[in-house]
């Protein structure tokens, strides 16, 4: 035990060993694939856990051999053995930002309860991202247990303490709740989704007060750029309705990664 507890063992903020980056990197990837199935079939109504793994076009099996994390899109050439379709690019993608996004967990805050909790947090942002993106829905299975798992963690293991996390989750959820009544008030229709609400709450449960308006800031300012390019290069049109989710966990993962950093930066530009 003494030896796999020195091999695992790396100070946050020092760069892991090799190893330690496979064996994450390799993890990061099998739950990846799972996130696939969630991103899936959450819209859907389905469950993820059964039936097994099979092709969103012909609906056959996908053999254990064929849904190796990012190996086997590449061996198969991006395409069903069973139909030939296409798979799609977002599948191998996701597998990768997972694995990339826990490595860089463990070099932020090493081996400790604090980077299990986030791992499990990165990869609820990932699933949001994505089914928002293409469905304009955050599902409630995600951010509603995601506040009370958020919270709970705060008072047991992460380090802000469960004070900073129940006002990160009342300030996000009210700040955009307030956006929320007073788009329907003084532009007469919605303007913030419910769904961005119960979202930004979550975020705030698991990364406090401070990391909620480091999110709100990043999301607008990343959601206004990337809207008017998308409308400029006609890829969305003008009053096409463009998914908030997406830049909230951007301003999120700022927070995760480089919270401190980023809010030292702003207040000494101010100074």
């Amino acid at each position: 035990m003494g030896r796999v507890l020195s091999f695992l063992r790396s100070e946050p903020g020092m760069p892991p060993q090799w190893e330690i980056v496979v064996v994450i990197g390799v993890f990061g990837a099998l739950i990846g694939s799972f996130l696939n199935v969630c991103i899936h079939r959450l819209p859907l109504g389905e469950s993820i856990v059964r039936p097994g793994s099979r092709c969103p076009a012909c609906t056959s099996p996908i053999h254990p051999l064929d849904n190796i994390p990012i190996v086997s899109f590449l061996w198969l050439r991006g395409r069903c053995r069973s139909c030939g379709k296409r798979i799609a690019i977002r599948y191998p993608a996701v597998e990768a930002l997972n694995a990339a996004g826990y490595i860089l967990i463990w070099y932020r805050y090493g081996p400790t309860p604090d980077a299990v909790v986030y791992a499990a947090f990165y990869s609820a942002l990932l699933i949001v991202t994505f089914i928002d993106w293409d469905h304009q829905i955050i599902p409630n299975r995600i951010t509603i247990p995601g506040i009370a798992i958020g919270l709970l963690s705060a008072a047991t293991v992460l380090a802000g303490g469960f004070v900073d996390a129940l006002l990160g989750a009342v300030l996000g959820g009210g700040l955009l709740y307030a956006v929320a009544v007073g788009s329907e008030w003084f532009l007469k229709k919605e303007g913030m989704g419910l769904g961005d609400v119960k979202l930004l709450a979550m975020i705030g449960a698991f990364l406090g007060w401070k990391a909620v308006l480091l999110t709100v800031f990043v999301g607008s300012l990343s959601g206004s750029v990337i809207g008017l390019t998308l409308m400029a290069t006609r890829v969305k049109q003008r009053g096409e309705p463009i998914p908030f989710g997406p830049f909230l966990v951007l301003g999120a993962m700022a927070a995760l990664f480089a919270g401190p950093e980023l809010i030292g930066w702003y207040l000494r530009l101010g100074a």
